[in-house]
């Protein structure tokens, strides 16, 4: 009678931790936002829902790259941050999962056509206008004139004295490509890419990096999205940010779910909350400044108004495009980065 009850009492505890170990969730995030806001995503989530979150930070290009190279056995559940293209890509490749969030209607109209254009397997979470900062310590210090246009960045006294992001593994540099592209022709988008190659004294794996080490001094222009220029003013460094002349482009940072994920219900409950006013309302407390896709949501009076910008009529459907995408990449690989310095 004795071992058949302790059988049967070990029998229970079993069934209790399996049932404990089954209702303990867990989701697998890869981000592509700077550090500081991906921990304060995967830390709100974990107190809002008491689901564990292991969270990667990466570039918008290195992420793309994972998530195609482990298509086969998927680790990932949601691919949250990064410029949209890469999302698109993802998304024409089926790598990505189609969801409804039912706060869509929450959101801005730029957020919903990010979503249609991908088949509903992407939508967009933030935006935010490409363009340039310098530090203005360095400037003076080397006695630079104030770049105000795309063209002065191709400027001979400018010569080591500018950073950008190396296109494939950063969504920002790809982002100034495809503008550089749409806003002068391909033929002399390739040309300014050329002529700006001379000036560039490094390409960075991440497309923050080069507005950060302006403001350390390391280099004195970083080719950027404003907000990123913007973060960096705000922590007290002395960059000032630079609306290109001529006009620029702009990105939708954008969401995805990743097919094949393995915790799918986790993944849908983060994408909900990652869409609502007061999960977007907190970027600024990280010194996080895009505009937020959820109309509702807190926005810092740093941010800057798109309204005010020369904005290009970017063309997020082909620039996203897998074939474009490649393309253009094999071109920069082939025409731009084998030139010397």
């Amino acid at each position: 009678m004795k071992s058949a009850y302790l059988r049967s009492a070990a029998l229970a505890a079993v069934l209790v931790a399996g049932g404990t170990a089954a209702q303990a969730e867990s989701l697998t995030l890869y981000c592509a936002a700077d550090e500081a806001w991906c921990q304060q995503i995967k830390t709100g989530f974990e107190e809002k829902t008491g689901i564990t979150v292991d969270m990667t930070r990466k570039s918008s290009g290195e992420t793309y790259a994972q998530v195609r190279a482990e298509a086969g056995n998927p680790k990932g559940d949601v691919w949250w941050g990064g410029t949209g293209d890469p999302h698109l890509q993802a998304a024409q490749e089926g790598l990505t999962e189609e969801y409804m969030s039912p706060m869509r209607g929450e959101l801005h109209d730029w957020a919903i056509k990010q979503a249609e254009a991908a088949g509903n397997k992407t939508i967009g979470v933030y935006s935010g206008a490409l363009g340039f900062g310098y530090n203005k310590d360095l400037l003076a210090k080397n006695g630079l004139p104030e770049p105000k246009c795309w063209e002065d960045l191709t400027k001979a006294e400018y010569k080591g004295q500018i950073q950008i992001a190396n296109p494939n593994s950063s969504g920002t540099a790809y982002t100034t490509l495809a503008t550089m592209v749409q806003l002068f022709g391909e033929d002399k988008g390739f040309d300014y890419m050329k002529a700006l190659h001379k000036n560039v004294n490094q390409y960075t794996k991440s497309g923050s990096a080069p507005i950060k080490a302006a403001g350390l001094g390391e280099t004195t222009i970083g080719i950027v999205f404003m907000h990123d220029a913007v973060a960096q003013t705000a922590a007290g460094f002395p960059i000032v940010t630079v609306a290109p002349c001529e006009g620029t482009g702009y990105e939708i940072g954008s969401m995805s779910i990743i097919k094949g994920a393995r915790n799918p219900e986790a993944a849908k409950k983060f994408y909900d909350w990652a869409l609502s006013a007061e999960m977007q309302g907190k970027a600024k407390d990280v010194k996080s400044f895009q505009l937020p896709s959820n109309k509702s949501a807190a926005v810092s009076e740093l941010t800057p108004d798109l309204s005010t910008i020369k904005l290009i009529d970017y063309d997020f459907a082909k620039y996203g495009s897998s074939e474009e995408r490649k393309r253009l990449l094999s071109k920069w690989d082939t025409e731009v980065s084998t030139l010397p310095q």
